[in-house]
């Protein structure tokens, strides 16, 4: 579908601060990276992370399905595991078309557009996760976002492929831009924990609770993380309260160490 004006630049139309990030986790194809980015620069988003892309990268057919999104190509940035994509980030939401074996808020792409928006107005960074082309997210990835988006596409044929998700991701995105979110996501001055100081918490209280043998057998361990880091991730925490509750690990830990003296 045409409809380029080649007299506007991309560069002069976004930006990294006007919208979520997509992460694309294992990516299997340079052409549909490609086709992401042509999907984003269409709705004006330009933050593209890659996690392990199977092919190399830079990738050439990468820019040629691009069809033009060249600024969206020479933008996107490589990371070795999903955790250090998404370090930085405030607020994620992971895409996928199967329930999965934990608790986490579901929503639309057009109810996820409007908190998305507030974020953006908040100066909050967020994003979205996008799994691989034929198997999608793991579990893990999917702990590390605060809710899932869901398309509501026929039951029985919602398959889609990774280029569409993403367009369908940014257009309601694009399209939330007059729109104010039901909800105000105005916190008064509070930020949101990063990503980043989220995971450095779990990893403080699992450390912690290995040494008081609470993650066991080992074989339910993993089972057990995703579980406990859910209920963490749902409550949407402060960067103030997770120092809090470092600080209450630190001192409860201090103490079982006094009393085993």
């Amino acid at each position: 579908m045409a409809g380029t004006d080649s007299t506007r630049s991309h560069a002069a139309t976004v930006d990294r601060r006007t919208g979520p990030a997509i992460i694309l986790v294992k990516p299997q194809l340079g052409e549909n990276i490609g086709a992401v980015a042509r999907a984003m620069l269409n709705c004006g988003l330009s933050d593209l992370r890659l996690v392990r892309p199977r092919e190399d990268w830079p990738n050439e057919k990468a820019r040629a399905a691009a069809a033009g999104a060249d600024l969206v190509i020479d933008r996107a940035r490589l990371f070795g595991t999903t955790p250090e994509a998404v370090a930085d980030l405030r607020h994620l939401y992971a895409t996928t078309a199967r329930r999965r074996d934990m608790v986490k808020p579901v929503l639309t792409p057009k109810a996820a557009a409007g908190k998305l928006r507030a974020f953006l107005d908040n100066a909050e960074a967020s994003g979205v996760l996008f799994g691989p082309e034929r198997t999608g997210l793991d579990n893990d990835d999917i702990t590390l976002a605060d809710a899932v988006l869901e398309v509501p596409l026929n039951p029985a044929y919602a398959s889609l492929n990774l280029a569409q998700a993403v367009l369908i991701v940014a257009y309601e995105f694009y399209q939330a831009q007059d729109v104010a979110p039901d909800v105000s996501q105005g916190r008064n001055g509070v930020i949101a924990a990063t990503k980043d100081e989220l995971l450095g918490f779990f990893e403080h209280l699992e450390d912690e609770l290995d040494a008081g043998g609470f993650l066991i057998p080992p074989e339910k361990r993993p089972y057990m993380v995703r579980n406990i880091r859910n209920i963490f991730q749902r409550a949407g925490l402060t960067e103030q309260e997770v120092r809090t509750l470092r600080g209450m690990i630190t001192s409860l830990a201090s103490r079982r160490g006094r009393k085993g003296g």
